[in-house]
């Protein structure tokens, strides 16, 4: 802003001088311009001054549940226990073929809910993953978001996922889906 009140002060000055005339009013008013210039620039030096001198913000610290932690903790075994497969994860989206599953006792032998990793299942988390997948991966799943491999089943080869759902009804509605999923690196 004061840049543009400068440069229009300027064409005046440059006629004023050309013509010989000294102009009061003109030199006053270009009198006030660079002052207020000057007083602009040492302001934003202050300005400057103050923003490096405050102390970085720090991040909200992320309280975690004790079901949370256990779950990171039995995660951690697993991924001990398969380190060989998390180099051979793909680094490209690819694409997987979703059905979905619940975990009732006539899909899964009993009704507890526990994953071949010893987790609970959870909605929009757990996914049963084939067994080149470790235990622990996260894959973003395209539409769907990032689920996290905690199962296996029979049927899970290949390409395949099965995205766990709270209900029966939930899981025919999704049926199979062809979707591109990636690897998420942590």
């Amino acid at each position: 802003m004061t840049l543009l009140i400068a440069l229009a002060v300027l064409p005046q000055m440059a006629l004023a001088s050309e013509n010989n005339k000294t102009d009061t009013n003109t030199k006053s008013y270009f009198s006030k311009i660079t002052s207020i210039f000057l007083f602009n620039k040492a302001s934003a030096k202050e300005d400057v001054a103050k923003e490096e001198a405050k102390e970085p913000e720090q991040p909200e610290e992320v309280v975690k549940t004790e079901e949370e932690i256990e779950n990171e903790t039995i995660l951690a075994r697993w991924k001990e226990k398969q380190a060989k497969k998390w180099g051979n994860l793909p680094k490209e989206p690819f694409m997987v073929n979703a059905s979905a599953y619940t975990a009732s006792a006539d899909e899964c032998g009993n009704d507890k809910g526990i994953t071949a990793s010893g987790l609970k299942v959870k909605e929009n988390r757990t996914i049963a993953c084939p067994p080149e997948f470790p235990f622990g991966v996260k894959l973003d799943i395209e539409g769907m978001g990032t689920y996290v491999c905690e199962d296996r089943g029979g049927a899970i080869k290949g390409n395949k996922i099965d995205i766990y759902m709270l209900t029966k009804k939930e899981a025919f509605e999704f049926g199979r889906r062809n979707l591109m999923a990636q690897v998420v690196s942590e």
